[in-house]
C-alpha cells in the first residue's frame, strides 16, 4: 500500500517580518511543490528508507532505525541529522507515527531546494498530514516561523495569513487565521518573480527580527503593512499596485534596517519588492516591459530563473 501526498510552494506578497507581530499577509500558494509516497515494506528490519529527489536528481538517502529514528547509514550526515530531528518530532506529537511495518519514504520537490520556495514547509505539510499531527505544532517543534508557509500548502489559491497574538483560553497551541482571497490581478501578464540566487536562512532573518523587534515601536507599521495587505486585492491598475509595494519596501526596509532591493537595479523600469528573508531569495518585478525585456534585463545580470506570474502562482 502507498499513501501518496502533496504540497504546495509559497510566495509572501505582503507582509514579509511583520507577519510575525500580527500584521495581515497576503500569501501566494504555487503550482510548484513537493509530493511524498510512504510505502509499506513486507521487511522486518526495523527501518525507515528515506530517499529526497529534486529536479536534478537525488537529493539525498538515508537509512534510521524505526524506534529512536537515528541514522543507520546515509549519503549526507548534515541533512540526515535534520530528518532525523524531524520526524522525532513527529513521534513526540504522534508516539504511534512509526509503528507496524518498515516504510520507505519517497519525497520529490518541483523545484531548486536553493529557491526557498518552501522545501521546508511543503516537508512539514505533507508529514503532518501522513501523521495525523498539527502541521503548526510540527513547524514549531522544527523549523520555527510564522506559519503562512504551512498554510499555503494546502491551500487552493491566495490567502489571507494572520498571526494571533492574543489567543483567548482554553484554545491552545498556533491558531493563525487563514482566509481565502479573491486575488487575479488584471495586470498579472506585467508581474515576473526573479530569483536573485542566494538563498537566505529563514530562521536566521526571523531570529534576528525577533531580538532587535520592539512590539510597542511596531505598531504603527504592522497596521499599515495590514492596510496594505487589504489593498492589494482591490488595484485595478499596475501602477496603483507598484505605488503599495514602494510603500511597503519603505516600511519593511525602515523595520530591518536593510535597503530596498530596487536600489541594486535603479536602471530598472519597474517596481521591484523582496519576497520572504530579504537579501537573497525570490523577488517581485511590476513593470510594463514583456516578458523578452524582463528576461533580457535580469539574464544581463546574471539572473536567469524568472517566472512570469501566471506560470507560477496557483
Amino acid at each position: 500500500m502507498i499513501r501518496q501526498y502533496h504540497s504546495h510552494g509559497k510566495f509572501l506578497l505582503t507582509g514579509e517580518y511583520l507577519v510575525l507581530k500580527g500584521a495581515l499577509a497576503l500569501a501566494l500558494p504555487l503550482k510548484l511543490g513537493q509530493s511524498l509516497e510512504i510505502e509499506a515494506l513486507d521487511s522486518n528490519e526495523n527501518c525507515l528508507h528515506w530517499e529526497a529527489w529534486h529536479p536534478e536528481g537525488k537529493w539525498f538517502s538515508v537509512t534510521l532505525n524505526r524506534e529512536n529514528l537515528m541514522n543507520f547509514s546515509t549519503d549526507d550526515p548534515d541533512k540526515a541529522t535534520r530528518l532525523s530531528q524531524i520526524l522525532q518530532a513527529v513521534q513526540q506529537l504522534n508516539p504511534k507515527a512509526f509503528e507496524g511495518k518498515d516504510l520507505h519514504f519517497t519525497t520529490r520537490l518541483d523545484f531548486d531546494p536553493n529557491w526557498g520556495l518552501g522545501s521546508s514547509s511543503t516537508l512539514i505539510a505533507n508529514l503532518a498530514k501522513w501523521a495525523n499531527v498539527n502541521p503548526y505544532e510540527l513547524l514549531k517543534l522544527t523549523f520555527g516561523g510564522s506559519g503562512y508557509d504551512i498554510a499555503c500548502a494546502t491551500a487552493e489559491g491566495p490567502i489571507y495569513y494572520q498571526v494571533r497574538t492574543k489567543v483567548p483560553k482554553p484554545v491552545e497551541g498556533p491558531t493563525p487565521k487563514v482566509e481565502s482571497v479573491d486575488y487575479e490581478p488584471p495586470f498579472a501578464n506585467h508581474l515576473f518573480f526573479i530569483y536573485l540566487g542566494q538563498k537566505q536562512s529563514s530562521s536566521k532573518e526571523i531570529k534576528a527580527f525577533l531580538e532587535k523587534a520592539n512590539p510597542v515601536d511596531l505598531e504603527k507599521d504592522i497596521e499599515a503593512v495590514s492596510e496594505i495587505s487589504r489593498a492589494v486585492p482591490q488595484c485595478q491598475s499596475l501602477d496603483e499596485f507598484g505605488l503599495l509595494m514602494q510603500c511597503h519596501e519603505r516600511i519593511v526596509a525602515r523595520c530591518i534596517g536593510q535597503e530596498p532591493v530596487q536600489k541594486r537595479f535603479p536602471d530598472f523600469e519597474g517596481v521591484l519588492k523582496s519576497l520572504g528573508a530579504w537579501g537573497g531569495d525570490f523577488i517581485l518585478a511590476a513593470t510594463e516591459w514583456n516578458e523578452s525585456q524582463v528576461r533580457e534585463y535580469f539574464i544581463g545580470k546574471g539572473l536567469e530563473v524568472i517566472f512570469g506570474y501566471k506560470d507560477i502562482v496557483l
